[in-house]
Formats: C-alpha cells, structure tokens, sequence
C-alpha cells in the first residue's frame, strides 16, 4: 500500500492525498495593492487540476510594509477578500484543500521605508535597511493584524491557516536570541508574540479549522539557536493552538558554518524530530522532488505530509504523476483521464 496517495485528516480538515504545494512567493501582484491576480488563479488552480492534496498560497501579510516587496499578496484589507474566495472556490472543484500562510516581513520588508522587527538589530553582512525596534504597544498592535487577516482568510472559505514562523520572519525574528535584544516581555519570552497571535488567529478561526505554524528548526547564522530550542519554542507554540508544525531550516541571515547541504530529504530529520517530541503532525520539506523520496519519507513516517515546492514549479501536475509513479493509479481530471490510462 502506498502512502503518499492515502488521506489525511487533521480536525476537519481531510486531505485527499499526502502531497502539499508549500507557500513560494510570486511576486506578481500590482504594486502596492496586495489583491491576488488573474497570475495567482491561474498558478493555485492548475496545482488543484494537478493533483496536490492541499495548497498553501505563498506569504501573504498583515500590513502594507509588512511584506516582503510591493509585489507581495497582503490581507490587511477586506478589499482582499473576493480576490482570494475567488481561487479558493475554483481549487475546492478539483478535490484539492488550500490554506494561506499570513505572515509579516519584519526587518526583511525591503520596500518599507522604515522596517522594522523585534529589535534593531540589522541583518549581518546584507546591505539592507536597519530595522527600528517595535514598541510593546506596537507588537500588540501587530497582533490585532494577524487576527484581523485571520478573520478575513476565514470568510474567504481557506480550509486552513498556517502562521510564518520560519525564514527570518517577524515571528522568527522575536523567537530568536541572536535577533530579539528586547528588555520588555516580548524579550523575556521568545516565544511571547508567536503564542499571542496563535491564540489571537484561533479566536476568530472555527474550532475544526486546523492552524498550521511554519518554523526554522535550527538556525544557520553562526551563534544561531538550535534545535532544542526550537523546540521548546515550539512546545509553546503547540500548547497555545497550534495543530501542526511545518518544519524548515535557516533564513534569518547569511549562513554559517551550521548550513546543511541541499542534497534530497536534508531538512526531512528536522521533521523527524519535532514529530517525536510534540506529538503533533508535521509537514517534511526541502528536496523532496523525488516521488520515491516523498514516499519513503511517508512511510518512515518521518512526516505526516510532504511539501513539493520547485517541483510543482517544474510540473503543475507533479502530484499526479508521483501518485501514478508509486501507486500506480492517480485521480486525474475526467478530461484527462485516457491519458493516465494504463
């Protein structure tokens, strides 16, 4: 029996297959408005014709100079709201589920006139703008943001919600020692702001609506935490709401000498470990182009779920063609079925 084409179900949410499109940046909507495109469509919907079992629409943020770049998708507006119901009503008609990572840029927003994030301190060795510290009443702020977009994701009709905790985002960049100097008690407890706007995202999601988190096990900055405290971070995180980990690496600055190589699975034992010690699902990603990988990470359970990203760049029907190189069968578009027939 194959693992990679079985269902998955987490609260009330249950995945036709194993298979997640994780969140990439496309950097294509019209700069400055944040509202999804006819691009965007296109792209999330041919993912669901492909096969994947859930999608998760790329970084999408709480506030205008919280993103990344201008070209980046934002929902800090209930302006935003029909562009997204209206890809997230196409992908539901081919069986696919699809969440919204919401996140906020912090000291990475580079269009910002002023960035800013936990602390000031800039990134090391990029010539990039310093960040000013947030104030508490600022971070609290932010909070109501993510609630906000939270509530906004949810009358959109997204199946589920995944928070940006990883790659040197704001989340991160309070969760971190290395980047977080702050003497109030954002900095007395890293974990402070993630658990705030975990419980502040799960007052206006319903109760069955599962809340993903994604995070960076280790960082790769010299000096940078590691995975034990990740993981107490991530205890935190689970006991305030948080119902599965989707577990990355690195991101928060130039890498050091702890950067694994990007061979196939590299991040797989990360996932491995935050499996084991929260007794939570989680999501394997990095490298996992490979079909028979994916599924040997499956059926290890090494993971619950698997996260393909450049190859569903590369192959809008990757999933597709994974299922029917492992199983042996897959579950194409009736348009397109004479051609999956063996």
């Amino acid at each position: 029996m194959a693992t990679i084409n079985s269902p998955f179900t987490l609260k009330g949410l249950t995945l036709k297959n194993r298979i997640v499109m994780p969140p990439m940046c496309q950097y294509s909507v019209t700069a400055k408005d944040g509202i999804p495109t006819d691009w965007h469509f296109v792209h999330y919907v041919s993912r669901a014709v492909g096969g994947a079992g859930l999608i998760i629409v790329e970084m999408t943020d709480v506030e205008p100079d919280g993103r990344i770049t201008d070209k980046d998708l934002g929902l800090w507006s209930d302006e935003h709201i029909p562009a997204f119901k209206r890809i997230v009503d196409e992908v539901h008609k081919y069986g696919a589920k699809i969440g919204v990572q919401i996140a906020h840029a912090g000291r990475k927003a580079e269009d910002a006139a002023q960035p800013v994030g936990a602390s000031d301190v800039p990134i090391q060795g990029e010539n990039r703008k310093a960040p000013r510290a947030l104030s508490t009443d600022e971070v609290k702020a932010i909070v109501v943001k993510y609630k906000e977009a939270a509530r906004r994701a949810v009358e959109a009709g997204f199946d589920t919600i995944e928070l940006h905790g990883a790659h040197g985002y704001l989340i991160h960049q309070f969760q971190s020692p290395g980047i977080n100097n702050r003497t109030d008690e954002y900095g007395q407890n890293y974990a402070r702001f993630g658990v705030e706007v975990i419980q502040a995202v799960r007052s206006v999601m319903p109760a069955e609506m599962p809340l993903f988190l994604r995070i960076s096990a280790i960082e790769y900055m010299d000096g940078g935490y590691d995975l034990e405290h990740s993981i107490e971070v991530a205890k935190q995180y689970r006991d305030a709401g948080v119902d599965l980990f989707h577990v990355s690496t690195g991101g928060e600055a130039p890498p050091g000498a702890k950067k694994p190589g990007f061979h196939p699975g590299y991040q797989v034992p990360y996932a491995r470990a935050y499996r084991k010690a929260l007794g939570v699902p989680v999501i394997a990603v990095g490298n996992l182009d490979d079909a028979s990988l994916a599924e040997a990470t499956l059926a290890n359970e090494d993971a619950d779920l698997v996260a393909v990203g450049r190859g569903m760049l590369r192959d809008p029907y990757w999933a597709l063609h994974a299922i029917q190189q492992i199983a042996g069968a897959g579950e194409p578009p009736v348009q397109y079925e004479r051609a999956f027939k063996r």
